[in-house]
């Protein structure tokens, strides 16, 4: 774990490489130690049809959304939020000077109790991945 979620406006798409984005925030997620490697998921959705403040179409977003499993300390989540959010306002630092841009992220813990998961992954990952 963590799922990492962007979902962001489709306008971006010309302005920033979404796949390197994915692969740095896995990076910086990584990094923390907070999460596991072989659980880190990272996944970009575009919005097709966005209305934001004042509708101009120039206008573009990406929000981060961190879903995580229980049990790390308010420290953790808030190094593990910090480090993923840096990573993001570095990745886009020249978008956010060039055009009208909004970056967020939110960290959301899953309750286990309506959580299930099945997996083959580190089955074919290295042991200092797992």
């Amino acid at each position: 774990m963590p799922h990492i979620t962007l979902e962001y406006s489709a306008n971006l798409d010309a302005h920033l490489d979404m796949g390197a984005l994915c692969v740095a925030l896995k990076d910086a997620a990584a990094a923390t130690g907070i999460f596991p490697p072989a659980g880190i998921r990272v996944r970009a959705f575009a919005a097709q049809h966005v209305v934001i403040a004042d509708g101009d179409p120039q206008h573009g977003f990406v929000d981060i959304n961190i879903r995580l499993a229980a049990g790390r300390d308010a420290a953790a989540k808030t190094r593990a939020t910090d480090a993923v959010f840096a990573a993001a306002q570095a990745f886009t630092a020249d978008v956010m000077a060039a055009r009208p841009f909004m970056l967020s992220l939110e960290l959301r813990e899953i309750d286990a109790t309506y959580s299930r998961k099945a997996s083959s992954i580190r089955d074919y990952l290295p042991p200092d991945m797992h």
